[in-house]
């Protein structure tokens, strides 16, 4: 078995790459496929047969005859033998497929039970894991910013599972905390805004959380006189002051 799984596959790649590799993958275009020592090799019918090799370990580490694989760069083929290896021919769920790549407010009502609230914040702590801090040599640079869009895409798809409510707004403002704390203090390098843009994207989740629910405005007393990196938490604190107010 491949060391990773779909969903190591679908966060590490973009939307656009992933929806092409599994309708390959769904239209039967991987053939002869085989499993190797520690890698996998398939055709992949496209334009032409392509030959293609997949290390286990690393879905992203491997070769492909067309254009993009002769220039290193990850092509469609590669992650559809990838996929290929994860499911051994069998079909993807709706969920495996399922690919969020900004995070959305739900737009439904409700709570969590304890036992769900502890799975989402298991899976927040084990997503907020590849946004860390770094001081490597420049050469692996790119891979340490794959390795911060890979955690945003993970928390984009929990963040839009969420239901509406105080108890769920309560989970987002924490996990805006946590990640302004790796900003500010963990040695995060977010110079390309990934880290920045996706927590932006969550205040708007938590605006449009107010707008269905009045209640998850008192989440926002979390943020009462927090000094943060770049003023996101703005927006939250009007809407808070002016609920105060009334």
């Amino acid at each position: 078995m491949p060391k990773y799984d779909i969903d190591k596959i679908k966060f590490g790649t973009d939307e656009g790459s992933f929806s092409r590799a599994v309708a390959l993958y769904e239209a039967g275009k991987v053939e002869n496929f085989q499993e190797d020592i520690k890698s996998f090799t398939a055709t992949v019918i496209g334009t032409v047969p392509y030959n293609v090799f997949v290390e286990d370990r690393r879905f992203d580490y491997g070769r492909c005859t067309c254009y993009l694989g002769q220039n290193d760069t990850l092509c469609k083929h590669l992650i559809a033998v990838a996929i290929y290896a994860v499911k051994s021919g069998k079909p993807l769920t709706d969920e495996e497929k399922k690919y969020t790549a900004e995070p959305a407010c739900s737009g439904e009502p409700g709570v969590l039970n304890s036992g769900e609230l502890s799975k989402k914040k298991r899976e927040v702590t084990h997503a907020l894991g590849y946004i860390k801090g770094y001081n490597g040599p420049s050469r692996l640079w790119f891979a340490y910013q794959n390795s911060l869009t890979e955690g945003c895409r993970r928390l984009a798809t929990i963040v839009s599972s969420f239901p509406v409510s105080q108890q769920t707004a309560d989970v987002l403002v924490n996990l805006l905390l946590r990640l302004d704390k790796k900003l500010c203090e963990g040695g995060v390098d977010d110079s390309d805004g990934t880290v920045g843009g996706f927590m932006e994207s969550v205040v708007g989740v938590l605006q449009d959380f107010v707008k269905l629910d009045a209640d998850c405005t008192k989440s926002f007393v979390l943020l009462a006189k927090r000094q943060t990196c770049f003023g996101w938490e703005a927006p939250l604190m009007k809407t808070f002051d002016e609920d105060t107010e009334n």
